[in-house]
């Protein structure tokens, strides 16, 4: 356990990063460069891990009975705009859109350096983010904006409570053991599913997100840095071959077997083994 010093909060400025994903029923093929998926024709959705993420950031306003304001933020292309309204829909306050249609080809480095960047302007007490994506399971931006914020951080939190301006987390280790952590603000924590029961947005807070106007900013004007790491030989997964299932005596299926073998090479016409 770590306790920083103590400062009074009259008002909490708490953010909410989500990214959107493709979703993972879809069709992925290599794009040109090999660098990643060709993103024509897949359908979009807010990563599964960020919901939970915006849910505790709501819960915790709804506690703190509006004493603190929720923003939004997704970087990537314009379509991300549809994932940032779902989260004012559910209840977020503010939403902020970094345009980069390139987000898709950044690594966690550049991604986190954005954000950084932009929460170091606004000075933000919370941030929540999820525990990862869906779609490169890095884990790694949420800690990254951590440490460059200079933030107490928790990773894949399952509990959150705030009580006399500190906030009790507990989050599962190795082998279904949990431990429990308490710590001050400011800090950043992801989230991790099974935390709690993502909300449905309501139709007046449908109709309310599709009016709000969301800030839109560029890369530049938050800080981006070059890239650590690149992606190379994107590929799709090689197809197994199909099983077959045998049945009937063992005798017969001892023979199947063998021709089986025989006509993958596996062994030869006489049983010795390749």
């Amino acid at each position: 356990m770590w306790f920083p010093s103590i400062r009074m909060i009259s008002w909490m400025n708490i953010l909410v990063c989500v990214k959107q994903v493709p979703d993972m029923e879809g069709r992925f093929v290599p794009n040109t460069d090999e660098s990643w998926h060709e993103e024509s024709g897949l359908a979009w959705r807010m990563n599964d891990h960020d919901t939970f993420a915006v849910e505790q950031a709501l819960l915790l306003r709804e506690q703190l009975k509006g004493g603190a304001t929720v923003t939004v933020l997704s970087i990537g292309a314009a379509r991300v705009v549809e994932t940032i309204r779902k989260s004012l829909a559910m209840g977020c306050v503010h939403g902020v859109h970094i345009e980069d249609p390139m987000a898709c080809e950044r690594d966690p480095w550049q991604i986190a350096s954005m954000i950084a960047g932009f929460a170091r302007q606004r000075k933000f007490d919370l941030v929540f983010t999820g525990m990862q994506s869906e779609d490169r399971c890095s884990a790694q931006v949420g800690v990254l904006v951590a440490e460059r914020l200079g933030y107490v951080c928790v990773t894949g939190i399952i509990a959150f409570a705030w009580q006399d301006a500190a906030i009790t987390v507990e989050r599962e280790l190795e082998g279904g053991r949990r431990c429990t952590v308490r710590l001050k603000v400011p800090a950043l924590l992801t989230c991790q599913p099974g935390l709690n029961t993502p909300r449905y947005p309501t139709l007046p807070f449908i109709m309310k997100s599709k009016r709000a106007v969301i800030e839109v900013l560029l890369p530049e004007s938050v800080g981006l840095d070059e890239p650590k790491v690149s992606s190379r030989g994107f590929r799709a997964a090689e197809r197994k071959a199909p099983v077959v299932v045998l049945e009937g005596e063992s005798k017969r299926l001892a023979v199947e077997v063998v021709s089986l073998l025989e006509q993958r090479g596996v062994v030869t016409g006489r049983g010795g083994v390749r």
